[in-house]
């Protein structure tokens, strides 16, 4: 295979197209927005002998403070032919050069690569994933000990008509898309100049969930990119002509993801996100899209993982859960890399406590 830098915003998307599965967060317009914030953007694409790409990695670069090094990030990729472990050999290979050349403490990587399919005895194993972890392993990659994303999430298949899609789904949660019509919950599409409200909700959301938020520039910046290029669309529910919940959606290739959802403390007992929720996938499906990614799902599957009310949630609207690789780091300098994972939770405190920590 041959490897190449793109340059352009058409041959990164051309390329992208023909690769299954592409993240959002391996767009073009994600490097660009990162690369207002701190991050510079490498694209690189593999091709065969048939000049058709078998891979396409978009490298996220930022130096380390306080010393000659930089770290490396894929987020949400390489994107490759999963199958193709001959691929997969020579991109890996490709990328350890790439992150001695860049001088990098180390490089990680978290490709969309699913080990199993659903939870429990009835989960059924990825063996084109767990080839490529075990690749990966013996290459001396290193499970991520800052995992940026999430590894787990829930996918819905929304190619269907309504009345399939709310069969598919959980009595109550249909009860309560319904309820939240009959109480006078309305949803309309949001524009730009709705974006100062919707960020109000979501740093309520942030203090009542107890996440990090980042700086408002932050999201007015990468939500109005979105929006400009009609890469994403924003739905808010209204009770009382009083805004009280939205969710984004990005899209890219046959997938909608829900990025970013917000909602009031007050007015949860008229249930706007089951609604909100039912209209994102009824506005991916719109948009040409098969699959809307519920973005996110526990580490562990049971009770006292925290995000466990969130999956009961999500699993009620009738999808199936996908156990991912999550992210993996290459050390280029072990030594060094293994002094900086002591040190990242105290720098990861500090950077919070100054409420601006840009990590993906």
């Amino acid at each position: 295979m041959r490897k190449t830098q793109i340059s352009t915003e058409k041959d990164w998307r051309a390329v992208l197209a023909q690769l299954p599965n592409p993240h959002t967060l391996q767009s073009w317009d994600w490097g660009a927005f990162k690369q207002r914030w701190g991050w510079e953007p490498l694209r690189l694409a593999w091709f065969g002998d048939d000049d058709a790409p078998r891979a396409a990695a978009q490298i996220l670069r930022r130096p380390i403070p306080r010393t000659p090094w930089n770290m490396l990030y894929a987020p949400k990729g390489p994107a490759w032919q999963g199958d193709d472990l001959s691929t997969v050999t020579q991109v890996l290979a490709g990328l350890e050069t790439i992150a001695r050349q860049q001088r990098a403490l180390f490089i990680k990587i978290d490709p969309d690569v699913p080990l199993a399919h659903g939870v429990g005895e009835t989960a059924e194993a990825d063996a084109a994933g767990i080839a490529i972890r075990q690749l990966m392993t013996a290459r001396g990659w290193q499970y991520s000990p800052q995992q940026v994303q999430f590894k787990n999430t829930v996918l819905l298949d929304v190619q269907a008509d309504d009345e399939t899609l709310l069969a598919r789904m959980k009595p109550k949660t249909r009860y309560n898309i319904r309820l939240a019509g009959r109480k006078g919950v309305s949803v309309r599409t949001g524009t730009a100049a709705d974006l100062d409200a919707f960020h109000r909700l979501y740093a309520i959301t942030a203090e009542r969930d107890g996440f990090l938020i980042r700086p408002r520039a932050y999201y007015l910046d990468v939500w109005t990119r979105y929006l400009q290029k009609d890469a994403a669309a924003l739905l808010l529910a209204e009770f009382n002509g009083e805004l009280i919940a939205g969710v984004m959606l990005f899209f890219f290739g046959k997938t909608a993801w829900y990025m970013y959802g917000a909602s009031d403390n007050n007015f949860r007992n008229v249930m706007p996100n089951h609604l909100l929720q039912w209209r994102a996938m009824q506005t991916a499906r719109t948009r040409g899209c098969t699959t809307y990614d519920l973005w996110g799902a526990p580490d562990v599957f049971d009770e006292s993982d925290g995000m466990w009310g969130v999956y009961r949630f999500k699993m009620g609207f009738g999808g199936r859960t996908r156990q991912g690789l999550g992210a993996y780091d290459f050390p280029v300098r072990p030594q060094l890399y293994r002094g900086y994972i002591k040190l990242l939770p105290k720098l990861l405190r500090l950077m919070r406590r100054r409420r601006s920590v840009d990590t993906a």
